[in-house]
């Protein structure tokens, strides 16, 4: 079975909140991610609000048609917000103020209680909940106790070990073994558990083919390198646009 790929849309979002401005379109991005054959779109709204905003969300949940999943950390505001737009899937990530990025899975497995209050709350309101966890034994099982229906791996071990030289390095290459072998037995345990599974961060399209070859695993979650790819293949296009439009104007 070929796994479901959400394309993660937070920097389109970050690009037009550098200036504040009504573009690039967030929800254009999304049709368009649609439109070339992604199976969902996945944003996180964050508590800074540093690229997706409140408002996107429910103009998403108006636009997309395949599969809206929202990232958001387990708070009380957080739970409201996504009770009221409905996504298709809420995944509880961890947040920490002024990280860069998400750095790492929740852990579930040290927070039983919070993590199960959030993930009832949100099951009342029939939502569909995945945690996103690190690969580890302790953390699928929590996530299973917890009531979660899927866990989303975290791949940002794997992934950080297969960029630049530490791909080529042999120490490198042994790590990314050894996590793309803890990937797979977390893999294996989160569906003997009856919990789905997805993975996601730091994903490239160099390595994304081992972890995706995973059976186990029906769903990624991928951004940035999307992102990133589009700014550099789809550049000479819309200067090519500009250009043709200046052309006119003179003609």
């Amino acid at each position: 079975m070929t796994a479901r790929l959400n394309v993660n849309i937070d920097h389109v979002a970050t690009v037009r909140q550098a200036r504040r401005a009504p573009e690039p379109s967030v929800a254009a991005a999304a049709l368009i991610c649609e439109e070339a054959g992604a199976d969902g779109i996945t944003v996180h709204l964050r508590g800074d609000r540093r690229h997706v905003q409140d408002e996107d969300l429910y103009t998403l949940r108006r636009v997309v048609t395949s599969y809206l999943n929202v990232e958001m950390a387990v708070t009380d505001e957080m739970i409201r917000i996504a009770t009221d737009v409905r996504p298709d899937a809420v995944s509880l990530v961890p947040e920490t103020a002024g990280e860069v990025t998400t750095e790492g899975g929740l852990d579930a497995a040290s927070n039983p209680d919070g993590v199960r209050a959030g993930v009832d709350r949100l099951r009342e309101g029939g939502l569909f909940v995945s945690l996103f966890i690190d690969p580890d034994p302790r953390q699928i099982e929590a996530a299973h106790n917890a009531g979660a229906q899927q866990v989303e791996l975290c791949t940002a071990v794997y992934a950080e070990s297969t960029l630049g030289a530490r791909a080529v390095h042999s120490e490198g290459r042994a790590r990314a073994a050894a996590e793309l072998k803890r990937l797979r037995e977390a893999a294996v345990l989160a569906a003997q558990y009856g919990l789905h599974v997805a993975a996601g961060h730091g994903l490239t399209y160099r390595n994304v083919t081992e972890v995706a070859a995973i059976p186990e695993i029906t769903e990624f979650n991928i951004g940035h390198n999307v992102v990133s790819r589009a700014v550099l293949t789809g550049l000479a296009e819309a200067v090519r646009e500009m250009r043709a439009r200046i052309r006119e104007a003179k003609a």
